[in-house]
């Protein structure tokens, strides 16, 4: 259980089937209908900033974006990852359906 004080409010309005089906749902998980749709909003919030794909930097932190990328940190695991044979062979076959 948290103990983070939950101080902000959010207020939203649904149609009938739409609160049955959450009730319903609610019910099922065995939690009260705020904390699963806090649940469920949360873990989609944090699905679609993960999935971001465009993010924003200053000049300066490009430039520390750029030097990173440009120097990688070889490891002993990733050195044997890429001396491995791969799973899916070496050779790419593209059929001609025309």
């Amino acid at each position: 259980m948290s103990t983070t004080a939950k101080t902000r409010r959010i207020n939203l309005r649904a149609s009938e089937r739409k609160e049955a089906a959450i009730r319903h749902a609610a019910e099922l998980s065995d939690s009260t209908v705020p904390e699963f749709i806090l649940r469920s909003a949360v873990e989609h919030a944090e699905r679609v900033l993960a999935d971001l794909r465009r993010f924003t930097l200053s000049d300066e932190e490009y430039s520390l974006f750029l030097e990173a990328l440009d120097s990688p940190v070889e490891t002993a695991k990733l050195r044997r990852l890429f001396e491995r044979e791969s799973p899916v062979g070496s050779e790419i076959t593209l059929r001609d359906d025309s």
